[in-house]
């Protein structure tokens, strides 16, 4: 019997090693997807605002199998209590990667939307704001790679630069005066900062995931 469990748990240890493998190449894909997003956004490259939808399937791909995965792995005999944290956490980190996959597709288009318009004079800080919440990301990333807890409280740090851009800017853009033309390139902006700031919001969770996998501790 001891023979047995120690062949299902080294078979549910490779499985888990598979998992964990998956995670960080969708976390790939993700960090892959922001960039860009953000090179559609700030270099007004459409042709890379096209490629977002089929990078965004390959996420939900990679979503929908390590959510069967994990679930799967819950329910057998083998997880320990670690594995149940591990796995616990992974459920809700993919779907943190999996909405900031959705954020770049949508700012991809709105890249495409914007494109007709000359640049608003907020463009820079709003650029700095995305490099900020993709270093984040990054950042959370890196944290996982690693299952480093101090680096993934890091990054709620780091949010606090991102939070207090999105208040500057929607101030900037709200308070805007002399309008000429049409508003729609204000209202773009307003969304494109929205979506930065909820990023980074993912983005953090991320690396709270990943102090609470090593630690056992909600942030």
């Amino acid at each position: 019997m001891n023979i047995n469990y120690n062949s299902e748990r080294r078979h549910f240890e490779r499985r888990l090693k598979s998992l964990e493998r998956d995670v960080l190449r969708m976390g790939a894909l993700v960090e892959n997807s922001f960039r860009l997003s953000h090179q559609a956004l700030f270099a007004r490259d459409l042709e890379v605002a096209k490629q977002l939808p089929l990078l965004d399937k390959q996420i939900d791909r990679f979503y929908k199998q390590i959510e069967i995965e994990c679930a799967t792995l819950l329910t057998s005999e083998s997880p320990v209590a670690q594995d149940l944290r591990l796995l616990s956490a992974f459920m809700q980190l993919v779907r943190d990667l999996e909405r900031i996959g959705d954020y770049a597709e949508d700012l991809a288009e709105i890249a495409i939307k914007l494109f007709p318009y000359p640049p608003h004079r907020c463009v820079p800080q709003i650029e700095e704001m995305s490099h900020h919440a993709q270093a984040m990301l990054a950042t959370s990333l890196v944290a996982l790679a690693d299952l480093d807890a101090d680096a993934g409280k890091t990054v709620k740090r780091l949010d606090d630069f991102v939070d207090d851009a999105y208040q500057t800017l929607y101030q900037t853009l709200a308070t805007e005066r002399d309008i000429k033309g049409v508003v729609e390139p204000i209202l773009l902006l307003a969304l494109v900062i929205r979506h930065i700031e909820r990023m980074a919001d993912h983005a953090t969770n991320i690396g709270q995931r990943v102090a609470y996998i090593v630690t056992g501790h909600r942030a």
